[in-house]
């Protein structure tokens, strides 16, 4: 009887943290797809978001220099970090795409 009580109390445990994961990935993932295309916007949070929508958007042009006039009018240094490893990336994969072409 005792043992069941434990399995019982731990089985609550371990559904009420799962529960609470999921509605945490919910609510970042909500606040990410709402706001991933702020990237110009006043909400460092937002900037954050778009770079990161951006991030897995395919490789462009448009892309590309969007990301270089972002560069330009970012002030913060670690947001300006993450666009410049992404705009790196970008640039990247259309060398590659090019050198494909040839």
């Amino acid at each position: 009887m005792n043992t069941s009580r434990v399995m019982r109390t731990v089985g609550f445990s371990l559904l009420v943290a799962t529960g609470a994961a999921v509605l945490g990935a919910l609510l970042v993932r909500d606040q990410i797809s709402r706001h991933r295309r702020d990237l110009f916007s006043p909400h460092p949070l937002r900037r954050f978001a778009a770079l990161g929508y951006l991030g897995s958007a395919p490789a462009s042009v448009d892309l590309v220099l969007l990301m270089r006039d972002f560069i330009a009018w970012e002030t913060r240094p670690l947001l300006r970090k993450r666009a410049t490893v992404l705009l790196t990336r970008l640039e990247a994969a259309l060398d590659s795409r090019a050198l494909e072409a040839i």
